[in-house]
């Protein structure tokens, strides 16, 4: 049995299912596949997709399974090779909106690198991947060594080549909309231009990047945050322009590493 897993993550992963599916229908998978789907929803008649399943299941699943094909989560492939299993991996990709960045990519080359998995990058060629995990023979794992975990975590701290615009931007654009509307009111209330700011970031935010609480009040405590420096200074727009960017970056950056936020 093959044992498919797309974890926790809260975005749809369907280029992998669909791969494994078209595998099975090419005759190249001829065992029985079972698919933990999670928030991702797939209907196939050829394999058996659960969205949610419990902890014992999964661990049976894992357990019974021959070969496991997962996404790039460190948790899933580490489940995986602590019960010594073979392991082909899949990292989700943002440019497909699979996830807010590519360090599933680091994950993944840093587990093959060590020669724990098999990476699988190009979908198109799943079948290629698939003959070689017959013959492949994982380095056996030890949970203990080095603290693993802890070094592919650290690896891509250190390693995230992602521009500070291309981590930013999504916020950027928030604050550069808040920005002209501030500057078109500010000859008659800044207090209104916040206000007015402040709404159409709440509506744009929700409608291009899905409503979430946690959203909303990271632009509530944004604004507030606005607020003082623009209380203490009579350069409002001098304000508006250097200082209240830097305060909000800086504060998204603290946030982010706690929390994602998804603007």
């Amino acid at each position: 049995m093959i044992f498919v897993t797309l974890g926790t993550q809260d975005k749809s992963f369907k280029r992998l299912l669909k791969a494994v599916e078209k595998e099975i229908i090419n005759g190249n998978i001829k065992e029985k596949v079972i698919v933990q789907a999670g928030y991702t929803k797939y209907k196939s008649d050829v394999m058996e997709v659960f969205d949610t399943i419990s902890k014992d299941e999964f661990e049976e699943y894992m357990e019974k399974a021959s070969l496991i094909i997962t996404h790039g989560g460190v948790g899933s492939i580490l489940t995986a090779l602590e019960l010594n299993k073979k392991v082909i991996a899949a990292p989700r990709l943002a440019k497909y909106k699979e996830h807010t960045n590519d360090h599933q990519k680091q994950i993944v080359n840093e587990f093959e690198k060590e020669g724990y998995i098999l990476a699988l990058r190009d979908f198109t060629k799943l079948d290629k991947v698939l003959m070689k995990a017959k013959m492949f023979v994982p380095k056996k794992y030890e949970s203990n060594k080095k603290n693993f975990q802890k070094i592919i975590t650290d690896y891509i701290d250190n390693t995230n080549h992602t521009s500070w615009y291309n981590k930013d931007r999504k916020i950027l654009l928030l604050e550069i909309i808040d920005y002209l509307l501030f500057a078109i009111f500010l000859k008659y209330n800044y207090l209104l231009g916040i206000g007015i700011g402040l709404v159409i970031s709440i509506i744009l935010s929700s409608l291009l990047y899905k409503y979430k609480k946690e959203n909303i009040i990271y632009l509530l405590i944004c604004t507030l945050i606005e607020l003082i420096p623009l209380t203490i200074f009579t350069n409002k727009l001098l304000v508006k322009t250097i200082i209240n960017p830097l305060v909000i970056i800086i504060y998204h950056q603290i946030v982010s590493k706690k929390e994602e936020i998804s603007l």
